[in-house]
């Protein structure tokens, strides 16, 4: 009888720890928005959904794998279009926390388009001393992007200052990008 009492209470454990990781959001501006969804079960795979919620047009669901964990999500008008868009942000759980942004822009509430987040990888100037640790948030429409920054010059390697970069969101072609509006360098004390 104790150990059926065990086990039983280490399942409960093990299913309750299970679905601490899960993201499931449903967030709208009006009667239009989206649900995002991640089970965050792996590091390197995971299914992202999201559910488009009052749409006219497309009533789809968007199934994609991507590395690492969803970590949060918002809505905000990035665009200046007055539709609500959605930025989900996803860390990969290694020991640093490096991050990337998945975000969708609406189409006039009637269908959806691709929002492209440059890897810091790309940037000469942003990436120098780029050591992961990311923190993502919307401030008034733009996208807000913090890391911490080694400084090599240093003896022993140390966090001399956490880098703050602004995006804000430029259409090209038939889709948008988040491009750099400024890069501000914040001294650790």
């Amino acid at each position: 009888m104790k150990n059926l009492a065990f086990i039983l209470v280490l399942f409960i454990s093990l299913s309750a720890t299970s679905q601490v990781n899960k993201f499931d959001s449903t967030m709208k501006n009006g009667k239009v928005g989206y649900r995002v969804i991640c089970k965050n079960k792996l590091n390197n795979k995971n299914s992202l959904r999201v559910k488009l919620i009052g749409f006219e047009e497309t009533k789809d669901e968007i199934d994609i794998d991507i590395k690492g964990k969803v970590v949060g999500a918002e809505v905000d008008d990035l665009n200046k279009d007055g539709y609500p868009d959605l930025v989900v942000y996803i860390i990969t759980d290694d020991a640093k926390r490096k991050g990337t942004v998945f975000a969708i822009a609406s189409n006039e509430n009637k269908g959806i388009l691709p929002i492209l987040f440059p890897s810091i990888s790309e940037n000469e100037k942003l990436k120098v001393g780029y050591d992961g640790n990311d923190q993502f948030q919307l401030i008034n429409g733009v996208l807000s992007h913090k890391f911490a920054v080694a400084d090599s010059t240093a003896t022993k390697e140390q966090y001399a200052v956490a880098r703050q970069v602004l995006y804000n969101v430029i259409k090209i072609e038939t889709a948008w990008k988040f491009t750099v509006l400024r890069s501000i360098e914040i001294p650790r004390p």
